[in-house]
C-alpha cells in the first residue's frame, strides 16, 4: 500500500526544556514554541522534529535520530565542532567521524542525552 505522508516527526524529551531549546537553536535550527511544553524543531523546511519539557532517562538515552547529509560530512562536522557545543552543554558530546564500509556519520549527543546521527550514505 503507498502511504499519502507529506512528513514524519519524532518526538524527543529534554531534561532541562529551555537548555534544549537553546541547544537546538545554538546548533541552527528554529525552534517554534507551540504549546507550553512543545516545540517543533525545523532543521530545515520540511525535515523536523517535537521537543517535550518531558524527561525519562531511560528514554532520552535510548532515543537515536539519524538525520542524512546531502554532501561534505567533514565541513558539517567541522561547522558544529566550531560551535563549542560541549562546552556551553554539559553532558553533550561530539564524536569524531566514523568512516564505515556502508558511509560515514559522526554522533551528538544532546543535554538530556538523545543521540543524533550525523551521516552520509556512499
Amino acid at each position: 500500500m503507498m502511504h499519502p505522508a507529506k512528513s514524519i516527526r519524532t518526538f524527543i524529551g529534554a531534561k532541562d526544556y529551555a537548555e534544549s531549546i537553546r541547544f537546538y537553536e545554538v546548533l541552527g535550527f528554529d525552534v517554534l514554541s507551540v504549546s507550553p511544553d512543545m516545540s517543533v524543531v525545523f532543521v530545515k523546511e520540511n525535515i523536523s522534529f517535537y521537543l517535550q519539557d518531558a524527561y525519562l532517562k531511560p528514554w532520552c538515552e535510548n532515543s537515536m535520530i539519524f538525520l542524512e547529509i546531502e554532501s561534505d560530512l567533514e565541513s558539517y562536522w567541522e561547522a558544529i565542532k566550531v560551535l563549542g557545543l560541549p562546552d556551553k552543554f554539559p553532558g553533550t558530546k561530539l564524536s569524531s567521524i566514523h568512516y564505515n564500509d556502508w558511509g560515514n556519520e559522526f554522533f551528538l549527543h544532546d543535554p538530556a542525552g538523545n543521540l543524533w546521527h550525523f551521516g552520509i550514505f556512499k
